[in-house]
């Protein structure tokens, strides 16, 4: 199973979303990375669909216990595995690019909603974005 999955929102390191969720002690930070996708503003928190042609900036944490984390944060996401049309997120394993060249595959929650009239995040990085708002 692969052990590494990819924040790009809420999750990362500045919010302490995963220390509530209760499993930081199962995460190692390995660094920040970017996935293909497009980055919206949703309110509350980002949402990324994939998308060629654009690059969203995250961090890439490696789990020591996958069992554990992922049903944590597909919980987190409204992520249902076996129900993936009425999921808010869906988990998928897309390739990251970790800064300095390298690419692994990572686990990474994608948007799985209508966008409405989500304003578009050019910038690809969220946090960035809620600095200069």
């Amino acid at each position: 199973m692969v052990d590494l999955v990819f924040f790009y929102g809420t999750l990362m390191t500045p919010f302490h979303r995963t220390g509530q969720l209760r499993v930081d002690q199962h995460l190692d930070y390995l660094g920040r990375g970017t996935i293909a996708a497009a980055l919206f503003d949703l309110g509350i928190y980002p949402a990324a669909v994939p998308a060629s042609d654009a690059r969203v900036r995250g961090e890439i944490y490696r789990m020591a216990h996958p069992a554990i984390v992922l049903p944590a944060l597909d919980e987190f996401e409204g992520c249902r595995s076996g129900e993936p049309e009425s999921s808010l997120y869906t988990r998928e394993l897309t390739p990251v690019t970790l800064e300095g060249g390298p690419v692994v595959d990572a686990w990474a929650y994608f948007y799985n909603a209508p966008l409405g009239r989500a304003a578009r995040i050019l910038s690809g990085d969220y946090l960035q974005y809620l600095q200069s708002r």
